[in-house]
């Protein structure tokens, strides 16, 4: 019998939804209560508002697929990385300025074209007076402009061969995916033609020291640490930067 009392009492005391259920009010849930009043308050919202809202923070997130292939970011930043491997250096500047340096002269160069999206899809859009389906053709518009405008031909033409898409009338009836594509595609034949135009004379450089040191007899001393000096100096003398980036920025057609 202590064995039965002693199981009836645990039982009592683990289980006191069930057996003491009836004689106790139902408690509150928090979390429940919150989750309704945040219910309330978002069904009071306008319906536009709230679309807009979530369509915003949305395109977030394709915002650095936009960057590398609709923006001059890709020349930028490959130029930058084949720079510091033409000077011989391996992490300065590190890859963070690099791509900050890239990201903000990619703003600066597409400054006009962001102007007109702002005032063609953004500002009426945010407004109310564009649907989203108009606003994104709004936006677009601009963007393939300037992807158009700075698109080889050749490489717009290989696009639509390998899409077997049939020949447009006009600009406006190719294909978005078409011109992102021949773009990209132009963008990384100039980078890397710019590239060898500025890796070219510092490889002048090493061979030269190279000979040198093999003429004294320095063998043992590897080469790029006596050039690396004389690279740092000539591109600094020369304001390396500032010509490679103005060089850079003006190839571009706005």
């Amino acid at each position: 019998m202590i064995w039965l009392r002693l199981a009836l009492l645990l039982a009592g005391l683990l289980l006191p939804g069930v057996s003491f259920g009836q004689d106790q009010p139902p408690t509150a849930d928090p979390i429940g209560e919150g989750a309704a009043t945040l219910i309330d308050d978002a069904s009071g919202m306008p319906v536009p508002a709230t679309v807009r809202l979530v369509v915003i923070l949305t395109a977030l997130t394709f915002l650095p697929a936009v960057l590398l292939v609709m923006t001059p970011f890709t020349r930028f930043v490959i130029v930058f990385s084949l720079m510091r491997q033409a000077l011989g250096l391996q992490q300065a500047p590190p890859n963070q300025v690099l791509i900050g340096l890239a990201l903000f002269m990619s703003a600066l160069v597409m400054q006009p074209t962001l102007d007109v999206i702002q005032v063609q899809a953004l500002d009426p859009f945010m407004a109310g007076d564009l649907q989203t389906g108009d606003a994104i053709r709004a936006a677009l518009d601009p963007l393939r402009e300037f992807m158009l405008a700075n698109t080889r031909k050749t490489d717009l033409a290989a696009v639509m061969e390998m899409g077997r898409l049939p020949q447009p009338e006009t600009l406006q009836d190719l294909p978005t995916s078409a011109v992102v594509s021949a773009f990209v595609l132009s963008e990384l034949k100039t980078a890397l033609v710019i590239a060898v135009k500025v890796y070219i004379p510092f490889l002048v450089i090493d061979i030269v020291v190279a000979n040198v040191l093999l003429g004294m007899g320095m063998m043992v001393l590897p080469p790029i640490i006596i050039s690396l000096p004389f690279k740092l100096m000539i591109f600094v003398l020369m304001d390396g930067w500032n010509l490679l980036v103005r060089s850079m920025a003006a190839g571009f057609a706005v």
